[in-house]
């Protein structure tokens, strides 16, 4: 296919998935209902349920201007042959391909994040802080981001310097090496997230001895979770907002819960929220999961392996000279459709399991108190209770309040 035609594909598919996201966002906008539920009524008070509409715009209207200036930048740059003049300029430092692969994704990693700062800063300093949910701190915030920087360097790096590699010495086998590779890397991240990973960004402390530590001890017990340690996390540090997750395999589960989650809830409602995680891991929702994902991984890379030598890509994005990491930019936008349909599948599938680890809770423990749970969660972070079925559709991970609530009845 001839690099011009190549390129108002790939315009045509930045334009139609902007008009598509957008045109969602507006429908999900215009779901808001000013009637209060009645399953939620005693929790929301008309002020807040209120209050909670205006938050639904504000963060639409906030989408709708931040994700227009990205698509102006972005596809500009595409239209430009913004690509091809950035390779041309970095062959003048390097010609090494991974070192000029480095280079190149470097930058645009870095440029793309200091242009979208200011919305960033808006986000946390002002959206955020105007329905008190923020609680960061400018050193905190400042701090995430070099952490952030250096940690990308350092694992983004060495994952796209092996890729590369493999690229060029392997030629189209070096799907199958990355995804050995790659599906290692996601394994390690699963086992030592808490203990690598998450310390450098919060600080985790063992739950104190007490009542709600028993509880959780023994409902663990009861149905034989290997409960290896339980922490608290000070997610406070950074907004109001609350979670609760579990990390590891095999015999080694840990249970990390916000402070933010222990400081609005009653210890049976914790223990509920714990039963909902604990039936991902008795469905093996976490396992599937995981595999799932390294099928994902495999069929991208095996696909990508087709298209990535095409020169013609390169040119496309107005390269002077075929490029591996030109090719990659241009193969990421071309398989925009599929990752679509990978991730409309990846939602329905977790929607799923939220249903079934909400129908364990309620079997090994107690469906009034996980309701009374996530109706204090729900009201807590002013969530929308009337999302579009359409929006619902692509993009939640999580089943709607309501329809939770039903199912648990």
């Amino acid at each position: 296919m001839a690099a011009h035609t190549l390129l108002y594909i790939l315009v045509g598919l930045s334009v139609a998935g902007f008009v598509f996201e957008q045109a969602l966002e507006w429908l999900n906008l215009k779901a808001t209902r000013t009637d209060i539920p009645a399953e939620v009524a005693d929790y929301y008070p008309a002020e807040k349920y209120q209050r909670s509409l205006a938050y639904q715009r504000d963060q639409t209207r906030f989408e709708f201007i931040s994700g227009g200036f990205s698509f102006l930048v972005s596809v500009s740059f595409l239209a430009g042959g913004g690509f091809g003049w950035l390779d041309g300029i970095l062959r003048q430092v390097t010609d090494n391909p991974i070192g000029l692969a480095l280079l190149f994704f470097g930058v645009i990693v870095l440029v793309s994040d200091w242009l979208s700062l200011p919305f960033q800063w808006y986000h946390t300093f002002v959206l955020e802080e105007r329905y008190g949910f923020n609680k960061t701190t400018w050193r905190t915030f400042f701090l995430d981001k070099a952490k952030g920087y250096l940690l990308g360097g350092l694992v983004g790096a060495a994952l796209l310097a092996c890729l590369i590699f493999l690229i060029e010495e392997w030629g189209p086998s070096f799907w199958i090496w990355f995804a050995l590779v790659a599906a290692s890397f996601m394994l390690l991240m699963n086992v030592f997230y808490t203990s690598w990973l998450l310390p450098l960004f919060n600080k985790l402390t063992p739950l104190p001895e007490g009542e709600l530590k028993t509880a959780i001890e023994a409902f663990a017990r009861k149905v034989n979770f290997p409960l290896d340690q339980v922490l608290v996390m000070d997610g406070s540090k950074r907004s109001a907002k609350a979670n609760a997750f579990f990390a590891g395999l095999g015999g080694r589960k840990k249970i990390v819960l916000y402070d933010t989650l222990l400081a609005n809830h009653t210890t049976e409602e914790l223990i509920a929220v714990l039963a909902h995680e604990v039936g991902h891991y008795q469905k093996k929702h976490i396992r599937m999961g995981y595999v799932l994902s390294v099928c994902q991984l495999v069929l991208v890379l095996f696909v990508l392996s087709r298209v990535v030598f095409a020169a013609n890509l390169s040119f496309a994005l107005g390269g002077q000279y075929e490029a591996i990491h030109l090719n990659l930019v241009a193969s990421g936008l071309l398989f925009t459709p599929v990752s679509g349909a990978i991730g409309l599948l990846t939602n329905m599938l977790s929607r799923k399991n939220e249903f079934e680890a909400d129908a364990y809770a309620r079997a090994q423990y107690s469906g009034e108190a996980l309701a009374r749970a996530l109706k204090k969660l729900s009201v807590d972070t002013l969530s929308h209770l009337h999302p579009h079925p359409l929006y619902v559709f692509f993009h939640y991970s999580h089943p709607p309040l309501l329809q939770r609530l039903r199912a648990l009845r």
